[in-house]
């Protein structure tokens, strides 16, 4: 998973910047992720080689280092990723697989542990007020408001008269 997130993050760094280097992805992902992740150059160039091969991008040599721009195909990978929301249809759901490893009775107990690491990072991120705090104010209305629409929809099914849940209401 680091290589693709490796991968897809320098093509947005490209498609930001125009053209972009090993060194400087590693330093940027340092930066984003506050120290917790510096990715090394035994897996920026494998990532960046590899965005190449696909034709993904392109590699130029400028005097001592190589840099990389995207391609009209790279910008297509990230239009997609970018225009459907949350998972890929096509990416299998292994949260079952996932939750017996991570050692939990089920699906759903693993995906209230990812809520709640998630909810706590949105707050976190709030809390730390190292955005401006016109954008804080926003993330923190966006998250309760996604919270209160998620509590809606898991409110228990009205029972009819006949015994026969019917919908909730959205």
């Amino acid at each position: 998973m680091p290589a693709r997130i490796l991968g897809l993050y320098s093509l947005a760094c490209m498609d930001r910047e125009g053209s972009a280097y090993g060194y400087r992805i590693s330093r940027e992902i340092a930066e984003r992720t506050e120290g917790a992740w510096t990715p090394g150059p035994g897996a920026v160039y494998p990532a960046l080689r590899a965005l190449v091969d696909r034709g993904l991008a392109t590699a130029v040599r400028r005097q001592r280092r190589l840099e990389y721009r995207i391609t009209p195909r790279g910008r297509g990978v990230l239009r997609g990723i970018r225009d459907r929301p949350g998972r890929p249809a096509s990416a299998p759901d292994l949260s079952v697989l996932w939750a017996e490893i991570v050692g939990v009775q089920n699906a759903g107990e693993l995906m209230l542990r990812r809520m709640r690491r998630a909810a706590g990072a949105v707050a976190d991120y709030v809390d730390r007020g190292s955005a401006p705090e016109d954008v804080v104010r926003a993330v923190r209305a966006q998250a309760l408001t996604e919270l209160a629409a998620a509590q809606r929809r898991l409110r228990p099914r009205r029972a009819s008269r006949r015994g026969i849940a019917t919908p909730r209401r959205r």
